[in-house]
């Protein structure tokens, strides 16, 4: 590619931060909602049964209405393209949903909070399907060009990752007597300022990137009720279609055991801190849980994103995740040896090598999945599938995710863990470090396997960019 063509594939840096901006707020709301859940178990009183069906279904049900989603963004008709309508409104709903969610009172008993949050964490959901599935299809169509779109996922999860920086912190406000009452009441004040920030971060890609009309297109198909019926339908070979694309069916199995293996086991952290290494006492423990998610976030967002960044465009993506992952398990190990009571600041030094996981998990993964669009529109022609390969790939996340919540419940009824317990039955607290450790370590490996033949790289990427110009050259 010469220089003029990488000039016009090249992104405004405008463009990229309004971008990660959306991302802050996609990575925001989970990022909170990872925090106060803990609320649930540790201060309402809720089974670790019923935290892992609240984790379970409204996720479950997230995983079967973005590939829906997807069609419908991919198809839609408007001057305001695809996807900006979607994006405004769906953040929206995002955020009225999380600040309802979380205006429990432990009084109102716990039938009546679990199926109260149950019912507006659906709502909430519903809103994350509507805002994430054509924000992700944005990001994709912002560049054609192999490493620009690295470039433009690099920003975004460097932006995004602020979330988890800021997130942990929330853990000693909720805490502090000094400042809330208890830590529902902290959660119940906190979601709605933080639900209003959510919000606006959201809707700042629907309001500043820029998009392309498409009532003239004539390769999509009528949103009607009855083309939405069929949808249902077409999305079953769009998933077919899908899978038969072997590069974007190895992404997403990858994605899946990397980041649901450690979904499984992230709401431990806490658990374990509070309870190995402070015999239970969550006031102790502060600011170690907190350190633990801030510090890991710092590591990635300032040096893990920009390394895998820069040996993504020198060694290649695939290469870059085979050994970004490895490095991650040297974490995991290291976290068996280093949660020693008496010594918190030990596993910090896990952190460095953990934070390679998740860190280059998606900045690389989202930049391919744009790759794999280009495959098949090459395989199998127009329409593009942005969004439908978005939220299937994101359709495997959240699945993986709601079984990895209900996972995380099972592992902590089967060990015996109980937060209101004033001392955790024997073995539970060694049960849960097994989990830790192993969970990660088995999914990360079996992700590299599956990735070792991954077969897009930089040449084959400009050989496919160069055999759709000429495709549409010959039909223009």
């Amino acid at each position: 590619m010469n220089n003029e063509e990488k000039m016009m594939n090249s992104v405004p840096m405008g463009q990229k931060i309004a971008f990660g901006l959306g991302m802050l707020a996609n990575q925001l709301f989970p990022a909170l909602l990872s925090i106060f859940i803990v609320v649930l178990i540790q201060d309402l009183g809720f089974s670790p049964l019923l935290y892992g069906i609240i984790a379970f279904i409204p996720r479950f049900i997230d995983a079967i209405t973005d590939p829906l989603m997807g069609f419908i963004s991919d198809n839609t008709k408007s001057k305001w393209g695809k996807r900006r309508q979607y994006v405004f409104f769906g953040g929206i709903l995002t955020g009225i949903a999380f600040i309802l969610s979380w205006q429990l009172y432990a009084e109102n008993g716990q039938t009546f909070n679990f199926w109260y949050f149950l019912l507006f964490n659906l709502l909430f959901y519903l809103g994350i399907t509507i805002f994430g599935i054509p924000f992700v299809a944005m990001g994709y169509e912002m560049s054609d060009d192999f490493h620009e779109r690295t470039k433009i996922m690099a920003v975004s999860q460097f932006i995004g990752q602020f979330a988890w920086v800021l997130a942990p912190w929330i853990w000693i406000i909720i805490y502090d007597p000094a400042i809330f009452v208890d830590p529902a009441s902290g959660t119940r004040i906190l979601s709605i300022v933080f639900g209003i920030i959510c919000t606006l971060l959201a809707i700042v890609p629907a309001i500043f990137i820029k998009s392309k009309s498409t009532l003239n297109d004539d390769h999509l198909v009528p949103i009607t009720r009855k083309n939405i019926g069929n949808s249902l339908i077409n999305i079953i070979h769009i998933f077919k279609d899908a899978w038969k694309n072997i590069p974007f069916r190895k992404l997403c199995i990858a994605t899946f055991l990397v980041f649901n293996s450690f979904q499984t086991i992230a709401a431990f952290s806490f658990f374990i801190i509070v309870h190995y290494l402070f015999l239970g006492d969550a006031s102790a423990a502060s600011p170690w849980p907190t350190l633990h998610g801030s510090v890991g976030a710092i590591v990635t967002t300032f040096v893990v994103i920009p390394i895998v960044s820069k040996m993504a465009q020198r060694y290649g993506k695939k290469e870059t995740f085979i050994i970004s992952q490895s490095i991650s398990v040297i974490g995991y190990i290291l976290f068996w040896f280093l949660f020693i009571p008496g010594k918190p600041y030990m596993f910090l030094f896990a952190l460095p090598f953990f934070s390679f996981g998740i860190g280059g998990l998606f900045t690389l993964m989202m930049s391919m999945t744009a790759d794999t669009c280009d495959y098949e529109e090459l395989e199998n022609g127009l329409p593009r599938k942005e969004g439908s390969f978005g939220a299937i790939y994101w359709w495997m996340v959240k699945l993986g995710t709601a079984l990895a919540g209900l996972l995380s419940g099972l592992i902590m009824y089967y060990v015996g863990f109980s937060a209101d317990a004033s001392s955790q039955p024997e073995g539970a607290l060694t049960g849960l470090r097994i989990a830790y450790s192993t969970i990660p370590i088995i999914g990360t490996l079996i992700a590299i396997y599956v990735m070792s033949d991954y077969e897009i790289n930089e040449d084959r990427a400009a050989e496919i960019r160069s055999q759709l110009q000429e495709r549409k050259g010959e039909m223009n």
